[in-house]
């Protein structure tokens, strides 16, 4: 009879047994697939995420926060910089471009960013792969909008859509005043870009002064008619109608300004770009940030948080080659007459010994199969809802090496798991083999 025929009707004979084992070595194999998977996936996402921005000024707390609010709409910026201040950065240097960006408003929990319209043309949200349209135009007048992939698929938008947005974003959007007044129009819809604007919508910069501005009189003239109440309570104010001409220092309000250094053609270092930073930094009104140090930074401190899920894995892959040793020696005992029988019937001893190792290696390796196929299913969910609940875009697939090495790995552990059960049938005797089971 051929050895893997036996070696089948052994795990068949074990079928419980066999199948929780192997299930064992899937399960670590997957989690510390996914693991790797996800880490490498994240740390490149981010890293994609900043663009061709070199420098990020905003009036958040910290860069990294900055990073996270103005590239990422992790939250809205809770605090604004006026027009001036931006034109006199804009003005103290001959930068490549400076974009202005308002954050605040969103649509159905996806964050708007108020914008010019270098932000589509000249912005760059992954190097060296512009926006691109796949349906529609860029916005070019008031209460025009153009949605982000994510955000158009997850909202059915098209194009000729009309939103009202919402004041707030996440939390703070919830219950928020809604901009019916002014109705959005969808011009244009991008293509995918694999980073956070896939969920965003972008407007220009004027028709969210316009709305704000409006909001503000209104507010303003609710608390005169409360003061005046007495007497007048049956007049109503009007709706005050704003223009852009109308608008005032304290109306154009920004959050964040993005900012790039001329460089030679086909470079994205300058020379230029720790003196800017410098510079800026002494200004403490303002934060400061580079993008891509600050993400680099982050990764540095996930990294060794990342190390210690890996290193869990690993224990768990160990522990499952320790299951294939103890479910190999208890199968041994059940089989020592069966071994007795093949020794009998002329099997050596080696053979006896081959065929436990290659009963072990073969739990280990449909263990390994199958941990792959549900690694990649864990990757495409952790790749849901990682974008959907920070919008973080990640490719989701399995790095081909490292799933033969894991799963090289976990077939090898499974074969010196079945060494010692191996070992123990290749020296005994048949005598020991043939007594009665106590």
């Amino acid at each position: 009879m051929n050895d893997m025929v036996i070696v089948v009707r052994s795990l068949r004979a074990r079928t419980l047994a066999s199948v929780v084992t192997a299930a064992m070595v899937a399960v670590a194999v997957a989690l510390l697939l996914v693991l790797l998977s996800m880490r490498t996936a994240a740390s490149d996402a981010f890293r994609r995420g900043t663009g061709n921005v070199h420098l990020l000024v905003s009036a958040d707390a910290s860069p990294l926060v900055a990073v996270l609010n103005g590239l990422f709409y992790a939250n809205p910026p809770a605090n604004p910089i006026s027009h001036t201040k931006f034109a006199e950065i804009r003005d103290s240097f001959p930068w490549s471009w400076a974009i202005p960006t308002q954050l605040g408003d969103s649509y159905r929990g996806s964050p708007v960013v108020a914008t010019s319209p270098e932000f589509l043309s000249a912005f760059e949200p992954s190097v060296g792969r512009p926006f691109t349209l796949r349906d529609g135009r860029a916005f070019v007048a008031p209460f025009e909008v153009v949605a982000g992939s994510d955000a158009a698929r997850a909202h059915g938008l098209a194009l000729g859509s009309k939103i009202a947005l919402t004041h707030g974003a996440g939390a703070l959007a919830q219950g928020g005043h809604e901009h019916t007044d002014h109705p959005y129009a969808v011009v244009g819809i991008l293509s995918p870009t694999g980073s956070a604007h896939d969920r965003a919508l972008f407007t220009n910069l004027e028709s969210s002064w316009v709305i704000h501005a409006e909001e503000r009189h209104e507010r303003e003239s609710e608390g005169e008619h409360e003061d005046h109440a007495a007497g007048e309570s049956g007049d109503d104010h009007d709706h005050r109608h704003v223009e852009v001409a109308d608008l005032t220092d304290a109306d154009r309000l920004i959050t964040g300004i993005l900012l790039r250094i001329p460089t030679r053609p086909g470079s994205d270092a300058s020379a230029s770009l720790a003196t800017q930073f410098d510079r800026l930094r002494r200004d403490t009104s303002i934060t400061v940030a580079q993008p891509a140090q600050q993400i680099g930074r982050l990764m540095a401190i996930v990294g060794d948080i990342d190390w210690l899920f890996i290193a869990m894995a690993v224990v768990v892959l160990l522990s499952s080659a320790v299951s294939i040793l103890l479910a190999m020696v208890a199968s041994m005992e059940l089989r020592r007459r069966q071994v007795a029988i093949l020794r009998v019937l002329g099997a050596s001893s080696w053979r006896v010994f081959s065929l436990a190792v290659t009963e072990s290696t073969l739990i280990g390796l449909v263990g390994s199969l199958a941990g792959c196929a549900i690694a990649v299913g864990g990757c495409a969910l952790a790749t849901t809802l990682l974008a959907d609940r920070i919008g973080l875009a990640l490719s989701g697939a399995i790095d081909p090496r490292s799933a033969i090495l894991v799963s090289l790995g976990a077939i090898v552990l499974s074969a010196i798991a079945g060494i010692v059960p191996a070992a123990k049938a290749y020296s005994t005797t048949v005598a020991d083999h043939l007594r009665p089971i106590a």
